[in-house]
């Protein structure tokens, strides 16, 4: 009877284990969906919407073949779709009822002037202009989306790309080749599948147990056996036996008892022993194969810890980039200027750099192709970011604040920056740069993920309006303590405002000393040409950019008196700009100053701060 209950054993442990390896090979089911989408292959872009992508829960796959390159990036839909405003492009997206399809989208007919429609503006060619733009609106726009600082991501191969993603439904993915050749025409989603076998794990180790016991039932049945054997017949007699050398005869029959060596019995005995031994191992190992999904969740969920939340202000729109948008933005400007800059080549700068930010440069390229020992301006950093503040804002233009040190030279000053883009296809350009005062406080601002919203030039909410703020401070520099304004600014740790003064008392000690009444020299500040930007800060205030002008202006006192430009010490950057080494009727220098504020609300106590400034020579002329 026991062997009857070690084989019923046997066919449990075998049915059980067999069931739970087959969970885990046989009837475990496939672990990701896929899907493959053809697309006819003649528009240039195609436009993975973030439905698609999000169809299923889990991290998404994407794979597309074409001929030739194959370029993927993806973004915020909303932005994707205004960089394809003016591109006709396969759209794949989900209908109602979750089936996937392509269509092939139209260009919307609001052209944006192009450079050379721009350029003809300028000169009054108003004709040529209303060409260019009905050209426009016909004719398909060419444009290589590599490298667009669009882009949250974007990656390029040769005939196949395959992108793992995680993204959200305001997401989607670009695909492209180079602007010019179809898109790639095969493009396959796949999804991961949640595949769980919870009784896999306790249906081998059941049956393993099972097994366990089986074999010790086998073990007990044999060994009943055995003891159970009745006394045997008795035989015939033997005959007389004589002594016998045991070891001869144990060699003889491969049976050795002498010195503790193993006897048949012991042999026999580990052989089954040894059968044993690899079920339990086999069982074993299938035990520790298991993984966690093999098994039954019986633990009980946690409760969640509340963390402190971002809110975001109700209507608030999403941030213009991410903080590694930022990051590469801001590299990619800091390589173009640094080339720039070793070249002289103003156009290259214009690529990157704008309004008060390009016009320093401007001059300067000009000064250094003239004077060769003429100073460079401070290079742009690219890293280490300390703040990214974007502009909250789904339309154009938009701009980004950032703070970068510069990693090579941690003796200079942070370098505050205000970026802008003015449209989807443009790239952002730095159009104000300076450095941070010495023990600058910066005002607490938004996440980055968050965002800032811009004040409108003319806001009421601050202590001074942006639009006022420029006037407000050439005020102060030209009046000093006699100025309306003087109380609502920090003077007492603004470099930029004691430099300034101290250059005026210098020049103004210089043309004393020469012993005549030849020449005046006049100091007036006045507000820049560049539109002032602001974004706010946490507590209602904002952190603004404008600029300064500064107008050094020396005339001669009489009729037979000129300005020289030459000898000891002269002035070989007026020289330079001007083209003419004296003039009888003066000439007039103009610095730039680029500057940022940090202005309170209205109400406050605080006063209007100087954050960061950038001082350098714009341009000089003969008075007229």
């Amino acid at each position: 009877m026991r062997f009857v209950w070690a084989v019923v054993a046997f066919l449990i442990a075998a049915v059980l284990i067999g069931a739970g390896i087959a969970q885990r090979t046989v009837f475990e089911g496939p672990s990701n969906e896929t899907q493959t989408i053809e697309t006819d292959g003649e528009t240039a872009f195609t436009l993975v919407d973030g439905a698609v992508l999000t169809r299923l829960p889990g991290a998404q796959t994407l794979t597309a073949e074409g001929d030739g390159t194959v370029f993927a990036a993806y973004g915020r839909t909303a932005d994707l779709r205004a960089w394809l405003a003016d591109s006709e492009f396969t759209q794949i997206s989900v209908d109602g009822e979750g089936a996937i399809g392509n269509a092939t989208s139209t260009p919307t007919p609001t052209p944006t002037p192009s450079p050379t429609a721009t350029a003809d503006e300028a000169t009054g060619d108003t004709a040529e202009t209303e060409t260019t733009q009905t050209e426009t609106e016909t004719t398909q726009t060419v444009r290589n989306p590599a490298g667009s600082d669009l882009w949250l991501e974007e990656f390029q191969a040769e005939g196949s790309l395959t992108m793992p993603l995680q993204l959200p439904d305001t997401m989607s993915v670009l695909l492209a080749s180079d602007g010019t050749a179809p898109a790639p025409s095969t493009i396959t989603l796949s999804w991961p599948l949640e595949v769980s076998t919870p009784w896999a794990g306790p249906l081998i180790v059941g049956g393993s147990l099972v097994l366990l016991v089986g074999i010790i039932l086998y073990f007990f049945a044999i060994r009943h056996s055995r003891r159970s054997r009745g006394p045997r017949r008795k035989g015939l007699p033997m005959p007389v036996t004589e002594p016998i050398d045991l070891a001869v005869e144990g060699a003889d029959k491969g049976v050795v008892t002498a010195g503790g060596a193993p006897t048949r019995r012991a042999v026999s005995s580990r052989r089954r022993a040894f059968v044993v031994v690899p079920a339990i191992a086999a069982s074993a190992m299938l035990f520790a194969g298991c993984s966690a999904d093999a098994w039954p969740d019986l633990a009980v969920s946690p409760t969640p810890t509340p963390t402190e939340t971002v809110i975001v202000p109700e209507g608030q729109q999403a941030p213009a980039v991410t903080e590694n948008q930022a990051e590469r933005i801001v590299a990619r400007v800091a390589e173009t200027v640094a080339a720039a800059d070793a070249a002289g080549d103003a156009d290259l700068a214009a690529t990157r750099l704008g309004g008060a930010a390009l016009a320093e440069r401007q001059t300067n390229y000009t000064l250094r192709a003239a004077i060769p020992e003429h100073p460079a301006l401070p290079a742009v950093p690219a890293a280490p970011i300390e703040i990214v503040l974007p502009q909250a804002f789904d339309s154009w233009p938009r701009s980004v604040l950032t703070v970068v040190e510069d990693s090579a030279d941690t003796t200079v000053a942070p370098t505050i920056m205000l970026l802008t883009q003015e449209d989807p296809w443009s790239e952002y350009k730095a159009t104000y740069v300076a450095s941070l005062e010495a023990s600058t406080e910066l005002p607490e601002v938004a996440a980055s993920y968050v965002g800032a919203y811009q004040v409108p030039p003319d806001s009421g909410f601050l202590a001074l309006a942006p639009e006022d703020l420029a006037a407000a401070y050439a005020d102060v520099i030209n009046n000093g303590e006699n100025s309306p304004y003087w109380a609502q600014f920090d003077t007492q740790g603004d470099l930029l405002l004691a430099g300034i003064q101290a250059n005026k008392d210098q020049r103004s000690a210089e043309l004393a000393e020469t012993g005549t009444d030849t020449a005046t020299i006049a100091f007036e500040s006045v507000p820049g040409t560049h539109e002032p930007l602001a974004l706010a800060t946490q507590e209602g205030g904002a952190i603004v950019a404008v600029n300064v002008n500064d107008n050094d202006t020396v005339k001669p006192t009489n009729a037979e008196a000129v300005i020289k430009l030459t000898g000891d010490p002269g002035n070989p950057a007026v020289r330079a700009l001007t083209g003419v080494d004296q003039s009888s009727t003066g000439f007039t220098t103009t610095y730039s100053d680029q500057l940022f504020f940090y202005v309170p609300p209205q109400g406050s106590s605080e006063q209007v701060r100087l954050l960061g400034y950038r001082s350098s020579i714009l341009e000089a002329k003969v008075i007229p």
